[in-house]
This record gives C-alpha cells, structure tokens and sequence, in this order.
C-alpha cells in the first residue's frame, strides 16, 4: 500500500453522548476503527485537523493511516455524520484495510478535451448522467477519477460504462447493464425575438383584415 495521510488519534476510555459532547466541546471528534475481524476502536482526533483532511476533497475515498499511541491502523472512512447547521464533523466511522481489500467508493467522473469534442463544436450540449460511478477497487490503489475522452464523441452519441478504459483492478459495481454515464444532447434553439415579433405583426395584420372583411359583408347585407 502506498504512502497514506496519517491522522493523529487518541484512545476513548468511556463512550456515550455525554462522553461525545465534552469531547466536541475541547475541538475534538468522537470516531471508531473497526473490521478486519478485531474488535473496534474507540477514538478520537483533533477536530481542526480531521476538517483539513475533509477539505482536501475525496475523503470518503481515500485510504489514511490513523496513528493510536504506539499503533498505527490503514482504515477508509466509511461514514461521517456532520452537524447540521456548520457541517462540523459530529462522528467518523473507520474500517480497517489492506492493499488486498475490495472496498466499494465511489470515484468522481473526469471529462477531457471538452473545447475539441466534435459534436460540442457542433453545437451541442453535454448531458451528465453519472457526475460519480461507485467501483469495486483494491484499497491501496483507490483511482482519483475516472477519465473519459470526450474527442470524438458526436451530436447523439452516448457514453457508456463499457466505452470507458477503468483503471487496473476497478469494476463497477453494476454489472447487470450497460449504464450511460453522459450523452451530447442536440442544441436547444430559442426562437429569435425578431422573428417572433414578425409573426405577431403577422397575426395583428391578419386580424385587422378579418375584422374589415367582415364589417363589409355586414354593409353589403344591409
């Protein structure tokens, strides 16, 4: 497994809501390790330096080394409950890995060579289906993204999952279907406001004929 980002942590003797609050009260957020068949973990870490790691995008897919004392773990978040007016972390759940673990994430979707795309020069519009895919990949090799060259992709075409070259080791985890990811969706063509001015003018002229027709057929019958 490659190098990993280590998050310092610090046992928690005692568990509990109260127990949560103080902690959150001294800047720092109740977390636990579990899996790999050993008994859980209760932690905590630094609240300032977990909100780094959160920041930093893709946190939820990214496999860190959280250091307890003496021992170190190789886990992946697998949830985090925020708060729901500051979206401070409230709670952390770790699950421990290794680099031959399949674990399920979900990897964000990269488009390339947009501005060259055949069929967005033409005019058309990228229609994004699927802006993530979750994949089955091992933990040490977790891919960034998913790239997808857009170049010679036309008005009406689509772009589906077996299209795509995955990285070494990545599956998705559907795999009953051909799922779509994006299409180029024809242009949307807006009525040019002149024109639409024409056609009024148009239907007033119309109408004003009708009008004097018909109040020379009244005059005639008269």
């Amino acid at each position: 497994m490659s190098e990993n980002a280590v998050l310092i942590a610090e046992t928690r003797d005692r568990v509990g809501k109260g127990t949560s609050r103080a902690l959150r009260r001294d800047g720092r957020t109740p977390a636990v390790i579990y899996g790999d068949k050993k008994d859980p973990i209760s932690i905590s870490l630094e609240t300032k330096e977990l909100v780094k790691s959160i920041n930093h995008g893709g946190f939820l897919s990214t496999v860190f080394t959280v250091q307890v004392g003496s021992s170190k773990h190789n886990v992946l978040p697998r949830d985090m409950q925020l708060h729901p007016i500051n979206d401070t972390p409230m709670h952390v759940d770790f699950l421990r890995v290794s680099a031959k673990s399949q674990i399920a994430v979900m990897v964000a979707v990269r488009f390339l060579n947009e501005e060259d795309c055949v069929g967005l020069k033409r005019g058309g519009v990228l229609n994004v289906v699927r802006y993530e895919i979750e994949m089955t990949v091992p933990a040490g090799n977790i891919p960034e993204a998913i790239e997808i060259d857009l170049l010679n992709y036309d008005i009406g075409d689509s772009v589906h999952i077996s299209e795509v070259t995955l990285p070494e080791g990545a599956q998705p985890t559907i795999s009953d279907r051909d799922f779509t990811i994006a299409t180029i969706a024809a242009p949307t063509i807006e009525p040019d406001p002149e024109d639409e001015e024409a056609v009024e003018d148009e239907d007033a002229v119309e109408a004003e004929e009708g009008s004097e027709e018909s109040e020379a057929e009244e005059a005639e019958e008269e």
